[in-house]
């Protein structure tokens, strides 16, 4: 959970940074408190020098996705919010025949890559389907799904990450190769500290003309699973090795389990929905709830 503070004014901000700003809408909990400073830059020339601003003032900077892999405390978050939807641009490659190279801003959200991918019927379009969040997340945490696909985490279509990193005071973009990348179960690592602006997509050219049925019928087993119609930040907990999470919660009779204007969704017990009036504790609670109840029985 993302901590906030009482606001401390710095002086000579970047005229990009806004004050104060409500993060509800930025999230699909939508909930959490305000940014002290917040700001959604349109260039690479203007993340340069709003990141180098909270460098040099030592302002914590916190990169907020498409904010669904995240709880933002109803106290806000601490220091500096970026918001890069604005780096969505792609270019395609087909130079090589026997790969697709998609190179995609870190703001793009998955759906914008699935959609590349299922032009030319490749695989990554049904791992793609129903992921929710932008691209440079799923490098973050190393997005995947529990189905038995190919592929099935996100290190299996990168294949390098641009990074904005601060060294010496100066701004400059390095190039991470996934092979220098420790990926994980939800996480990679080795790329840090820096901003992720842009990654390198990678699949072989091996067109699966049934991909647009199956993309079909994984999206209607989706709606009829999954509780769409309410906020939520997708699957809550990571699966304990050998077990399904949602299954462990639902044996312990959590569906419907409510704390304020938060409740285990009775359609899937591993998503957390919210209503109206919510507030990031509520969440908080019911997580922390499901936690002790599903260790004790």
């Amino acid at each position: 959970m993302a901590v906030g503070r009482e606001f401390v004014p710095v002086m000579s901000i970047p005229r990009a940074i806004q004050q104060n700003v409500s993060l509800k809408k930025y999230n699909s909990w939508q909930v959490g408190g305000a940014a002290d400073y917040f700001a959604e830059p349109k260039t690479i020339d203007e993340l340069k020098e709003i990141y180098l601003w909270a460098e040099n003032q030592q302002i914590p900077v916190t990169v907020l996705g498409g904010g669904s892999n995240i709880l933002i405390s109803d106290k806000g978050i601490l220091g500096l919010v970026l918001f890069l939807r604005h780096f969505a641009q792609h270019s395609i490659d087909e130079s090589d025949p026997k790969f697709l190279r998609i190179t995609i801003g870190a703001g793009a959200n998955k759906t914008d890559a699935l959609k590349l991918f299922l032009k030319y019927n490749l695989a990554p379009s049904l791992f793609l389907t129903g992921l929710p969040g932008n691209i440079a997340g799923g490098v973050v945490m190393n997005a995947g799904v529990s189905e038995d696909r190919t592929p099935k985490e996100f290190c299996e279509i990168v294949e390098w990450i641009d990074v904005l990193k601060v060294e010496n005071k100066k701004a400059k973009i390095v190039t991470v190769p996934t092979e220098n990348i420790a990926w994980g179960y939800r996480n990679s690592k080795g790329w840090q500290p820096g901003i992720i602006i842009k990654v390198g997509l990678k699949w072989p050219m091996n067109p699966d003309p049934d991909i647009r049925n199956k993309i079909k019928a994984a999206t209607k087993h989706r709606t009829q699973k999954q509780p769409l119609n309410l906020p939520n930040c997708g699957s809550t907990f990571r699966n304990p090795k050998g077990e399904r999470a949602g299954q462990l919660i639902d044996s312990c009779g959590l569906k419907g389990f409510r704390v304020g204007k938060a409740e285990v969704s009775t359609k899937h017990a591993n998503f957390i929905v919210t209503y109206p009036g919510a507030k990031a504790a509520d969440v908080d609670a019911v997580v922390k709830y499901v936690q002790q109840e599903v260790w004790k029985q």
